[in-house]
């Protein structure tokens, strides 16, 4: 075989090969992708943007994930779809789910998103309050099923409220049947300025800055699932903090993606709105201290919360921190 005979087939043969490698590196790496779902724990909003950007900017595919993310809200409770094994990760309150790991569900926190709580009391100036003891003797509206904070801030204070049921809407409050009321800062509390009260006319507790700090949101899933299928668990979290930062980098474009779902969920809510709560959202997320990144849980607000469960008969026993919190990525405790 001549010299230019060899050349032509190793060209020949040199272009098949690129053309094997550029006809097959996305099946091969999508048959490796190992799927997963989440399940976020109420419908499409701001609350939950990093994990929509997440997907939509193929974060999870890029870690070997083919997620998919459920539809929550009323009618998938997180704790019943971890229990019963309909969803691999979720989103709870720090408070929840010491009560359930507590109550004997063997699920452990993997990573800390909120670092602060959102969650407060509003009242009117109007209506003479203006510090924790003006609340004495006032009606306030609470959440049935988030009360152990202003409880715990009511008991360190010695107010002795009379506490009103409050549900799904702010309506009570804006009507003027209750002189204050529980609100998320980045939902509520938006919605009560929305409503035409303006913020001087308000007193707000944010209950942090009395010593009550409850970091709400953190990524769960079971411990066996963290067990058998760890590379999954580093990896989602992994995925989920790089979108994180990108709608917090990228604030307008994070708000186009969560209102792609909350249309296709038909949640009735607004840009302005959602901007809003990514904005606070970022607030509350990044860390208050520089020993505590994002996504680590600290030891000292752990045992806040637990310690205030058990005084208040929530739980009979602490569970261990060592157990509760396993974080992925080398996360630092």
């Amino acid at each position: 075989m001549t010299g230019p005979d060899i050349r032509r087939r190793c060209i020949t043969g040199i272009g098949v090969f690129l053309l094997f490698i550029m006809l097959t590196p996305c099946t091969v790496y999508c048959e490796e992708l190992q799927a997963a779902t989440f399940l976020p724990q109420w419908v499409p909003q701001s609350q939950f943007a990093g994990y929509y950007v997440a997907l939509s900017k193929g974060f999870y595919q890029k870690q070997g994930i083919a997620l998919t993310i459920l539809s929550g809200g009323p009618d998938s409770p997180p704790a019943d779809m971890l229990s019963d094994r309909k969803t691999d990760f979720t989103t709870l309150f720090l408070s929840t789910a010491v009560q359930l790991r507590a109550g004997g569900v063997p699920l452990v926190n993997i990573a800390q998103i909120g670092q602060k709580s959102g969650f407060i009391l509003v009242a009117r100036k109007s209506s003479g309050i203006f510090s924790p003891q003006d609340l004495n003797g006032k009606r306030i509206s609470l959440w049935p099923a988030f009360q152990t904070q202003a409880l715990a801030f009511f008991k360190k204070y010695r107010i002795h409220a009379i506490v009103i049921p409050q549900f799904y809407s702010i309506n009570l409050f804006l009507e003027g049947g209750v002189d204050a009321a529980c609100a998320m800062w980045y939902n509520e509390y938006h919605t009560i300025l929305n409503s035409g009260i303006n913020a001087d006319e308000l007193t707000t507790f944010f209950f942090d800055r009395y010593g009550l700090n409850f970091p709400e949101d953190g990524i769960y899933c079971l411990k066996e699932t963290l067990e058998k299928r760890k590379d999954i668990c580093n990896a989602f979290v992994r995925a989920s903090l790089e979108g994180w930062q990108y709608a917090f980098d990228h604030p307008e474009e994070a708000v186009d993606i969560v209102m792609t779902y909350a249309r296709q969920a038909h949640t009735g809510t607004n840009r302005v709105h959602q901007l809003w709560m990514l904005n606070r959202i970022r607030d509350i997320s990044l860390s208050r201290h520089e020993d505590v990144p994002m996504g680590a849980l600290s030891a000292h607000d752990y045992q806040t919360v637990a310690g205030e469960l058990k005084s208040n008969g929530m739980i009979d026993e602490i569970p261990s921190f060592h157990t509760f919190y396993t974080p992925c990525l080398g996360v630092s405790r």
